[in-house]
């Protein structure tokens, strides 16, 4: 899979791209990741990118010229890729959307400052995602947080691929609890379940342990949950054992 960001800082990218489950996704080579430096689509001495907007608006914008020029560029040495806007007039992203995203061959980020970008760039664009109901400076903090999402989807990026099947929201439900040793610290005790080396066991507890975990935390997830006839039983488990 290819990644390439688009940014006028792309020194904030130097130590993002050597740690972690994004570092070990480059060096394994199961993403080929470039920053496209867009100061370098630019004209003037200054490397000017951005422009005081028309009308009555306040702040600087985008310009259109330079991300333009480097777009035209990218698809005629390498392809049309598909391209995110980082915004917060996107939509939400959430795993399914990182999954969808790990899907493609080639995504490139465009990373926006100021006040956002020059409106006639959103012709190729092809879809605005958002991290949430807030404002950054910039789309690049965001950026890393959709990368890091994507590359945990690639199988072989995490060292067990079917861990990442276990994490939060990736079948619909919040991770269950998770414990290490001691078995017993400062009177907080294990399940004794966990420590009884029944796997069929210990998978059921888990799972009830994840549904009661959604429902408190996030129960708008767990309403419109399409729940499997596996987690069914679970939840009359669970109501059975409340009642008795």
């Amino acid at each position: 899979m290819k990644i390439e960001v688009v940014t006028t800082i792309p020194e904030l990218f130097d130590s993002f791209v050597k740690f972690g489950v994004v570092g070990r996704a480059i060096s394994s080579k199961r993403i080929e990741f470039t920053v496209i430096n867009l100061r370098d689509y630019t004209h003037d001495r200054h490397k000017t990118t951005d422009d005081y907007t028309y009308g009555t608006g306040i702040g600087m914008v985008m310009k259109v010229e330079p991300v333009f020029e480097m777009f035209d560029e990218y698809v005629k040495n390498y392809g049309r890729p598909w391209i995110v806007y980082p915004s917060p007039q996107g939509e939400i992203f959430d795993q399914q959307k990182a999954i969808e995203l790990s899907s493609k061959s080639d995504v490139m980020f465009l990373c926006g400052r100021y006040e956002g970008i020059d409106e006639r760039i959103m012709s190729i664009v092809d879809e605005e995602i958002s991290i949430g109901d807030f404002v950054v400076s910039g789309g690049e903090s965001v950026t890393m947080v959709f990368i890091e999402a994507i590359a945990r989807m690639i199988p072989g990026v995490v060292g067990k691929h079917a861990s990442v099947k276990d994490d939060s929201f990736f079948a619909g439900l919040l991770d269950h609890s998770n414990y290490t040793r001691p078995p017993s610290y400062r009177g907080m005790e294990v399940p004794e379940i966990l420590r009884c080396g029944d796997h069929a066991k210990i998978g059921k507890y888990l799972l009830k342990d994840a549904i009661i975990r959604t429902a408190k935390k996030r129960p708008d997830l767990f309403l419109k949950r399409d729940f499997t006839l596996e987690e069914k039983a679970a939840i009359v488990e669970l109501l059975r054992e409340k009642t008795c």
